[in-house]
């Protein structure tokens, strides 16, 4: 029997597996192309500042020629992924901007260069060796050119509570679960046999309890094998039943230039509701369950689905839905410069969750996006940005909304109401201005465009990174490509809440006149995006991301598993 894979010969028919309705399942026997029997898709589904003095020197320097500045507060960084504004520091984006440049230069520059490095670097995140048929791996990526080969950490999450417990356990809860209705097989050769669960479905499905999850994690680390009667009882607390049972509340920093504004400087933070419980109120991914959430998976079944929660224990896995190789024709994708729209736009259909009159369908991330952005009457509070650099941010300025939003975006529902009631849907149809779906040349003509969750991961970002505008994304799910792409330098990251959304888009578009505009950040962003997806979004790192994929959960799933290891 061979071991590993033969990368020349990987096909890419995995990936369409996004298109099936139900659950189906994965048997390996010894083949490279993933063949499917059934298709369906139901659709719609920086720079911190600190305390300083400023001294002008002559040539003889007195105690009365010493003139002392205000101390400047640099921003806060807090712990939970969002930097909180200083009045007195510069703009918070130059920074976050200038930091996630540096950190983007800093993976590149550290990533492994041949199979050896690769070895030791993988031991030395993970703590074990790798598995087998990783030679086959990494001579698949070298021939391909696929980058930054280390940057796999997403898998790991996704997989190390499963060394916790015993594979043969494992493996008899997996066979449970395989009695599905709808369901279908799969072959594969050359990686060691393996059955997999996978889920079509466009939101995550295992729901997981925290100290089950903890107990899992300390098994693996301690390399314990535990059994389903091992593990703790199950809680019973809703949504939090996944999350530390007392949280630290975080503590306002002292200083009274600190304001109520935020914005992202850890994007993965954001997207955890055990961070941040408010995400539980203004999501469909939660609010879906009517203040009713399941109960967390007892046993939990290792399963593939298309995208995760930090609630969800789904093992994630790239897709094709809606990927491109690039926009045809190019005089629909035109150069940033060149698009005369400078309204950030966005169209889309009204899913998310089951719209009823009895649920909170309107608190959910697209109702709130289109009814945020359209709302006439009010005011918001708004940061205007200077042209210079060091000029301190200082207070945000009440604007009328119907001065604002005519002038910034081009955000609506298009076609009709979908996921409610028929009777139901005739009035949400009266609650919005419904406008036709954008085509490519349509959607050419603006700078900016905005990315929002529905019913699970978003298909068209992809799409949109590999266009010339600049792409703001708001999101709860965490995908697999999360640790290949850097945030601030090839999209800008939304808070769930839209709660930075005037403030981002303002200060690289300047006001409604332009004024205070950092369009060259913005060209530059997008630059690196197209530039990204290019280069970090092709079939080859999506077959490459699944060949590794692959290999982990095969030896992760095998009763031979600390056996089934790569050594240089």
């Amino acid at each position: 029997m061979r071991h590993g894979i033969d990368a020349r010969h990987i096909k890419f028919a995995f990936f369409p597996l996004v298109v099936l309705a139900g659950t189906f399942i994965i048997y390996s026997r010894q083949s490279h192309a993933w063949r499917e029997t059934a298709s369906t898709r139901q659709a719609p589904f920086g720079e911190d500042r600190c305390p300083s003095t400023t001294i002008n020197e002559p040539d003889f320097v007195t105690a009365d020629e010493i003139t002392i500045q205000t101390p400047v507060l640099p921003h806060n960084y807090r712990s939970d992924g969002l930097l909180q504004v200083s009045s007195s520091a510069s703009h918070p984006i130059h920074d976050l901007i200038a930091e996630a440049e540096n950190k983007w230069h800093v993976k590149q520059n550290r990533a492994s260069k041949n199979i050896r490095e690769a070895f030791y670097e993988y031991q030395r995140r993970y703590g074990r060796l790798p598995p087998r048929g990783f030679d086959k791996w990494w001579d698949f990526i070298t021939e391909h050119d696929v980058q930054l080969p280390d940057d796999y950490d997403q898998i790991w999450l996704d997989l190390e509570l499963f060394w916790g417990m015993d594979p043969v356990e494992l493996q008899r809860i997996q066979r449970e679960q395989e009695t599905h209705p709808e369901s279908f097989t799969l072959v594969e050769e050359h990686i060691p046999a393996f059955r997999a669960i996978m889920s079509p479905l466009d939101n995550p499905y295992g729901f997981i309890d925290h100290d089950i999850k903890q107990a899992m994690l300390r098994a693996a680390k301690n390399k314990q094998r535990l059994k389903v009667q091992d593990l703790p009882p199950t809680n019973f607390r809703g949504w939090m039943s996944a999350c530390p049972e007392h949280q630290i509340p975080l503590k306002r920093p002292p200083g009274k230039d600190y304001t109520e504004k935020t914005f992202i400087h850890d994007h993965g933070k954001t997207m955890d509701p055990c961070i941040h419980p408010k995400l539980l109120d203004i999501h469909g991914q939660f609010l879906s369950y009517n203040g009713h959430p399941p109960g967390p998976d007892r046993p939990m079944v290792p399963k593939f689905a298309f995208c995760s929660t930090t609630l969800h224990y789904d093992i994630r896995i790239p897709n094709l839905l809606s990927w491109v190789e690039d926009i045809h024709p190019h005089e629909y994708n035109p150069e940033w410069d060149d698009r005369p729209d400078e309204r950030l736009s966005w169209r889309g259909s009204n899913t998310g969750m089951w719209q009823t009159a009895e649920n909170k369908w309107k608190d959910s991330q697209r109702p709130r996006a289109v009814s945020l952005t359209n709302k006439m009457e009010g005011e918001v509070d708004v940061l205007f940005p200077s042209p210079n650099r060091d000029d301190p941010t200082g207070e945000g300025k009440k604007v009328a909304r119907s001065k604002l939003n005519p002038a910034l975006f081009d955000v609506a529902f298009a076609g009709a109401p979908l996921q409610c009631p028929e009777d139901y849907c005739d009035e949400i149809d009266q609650m919005f201005d419904w406008r036709r779906f954008q085509d490519t040349k349509g959607a050419s003509r603006f700078k900016y465009v905005l990315d929002v969750d529905g019913n699970g991961w978003s298909s068209r970002f992809q799409r949109l990174m590999i266009s010339n505008a600049l792409v703001l994304k708001a999101t709860i799910y965490p995908e697999w490509f999360l640790d290949r792409v850097q945030p601030w330098v090839h999209y800008v990251p939304i808070q769930v809440d839209l709660s930075d959304l005037y403030d981002t888009l303002i200060f690289f578009r300047g006001d409604a006149y332009g004024v205070g505009s950092h369009s060259d950040l913005a060209r530059r962003i997008v630059q690196n995006s197209r530039k990204w997806a290019k280069e970090f979004w092709r079939k080859e790192d999506l077959i490459a991301y699944m060949f590794r994929l692959m290999l982990e959960y095969a030896r992760v799933m095998s009763p031979d598993r600390d056996s089934m290891v790569f050594t240089i």
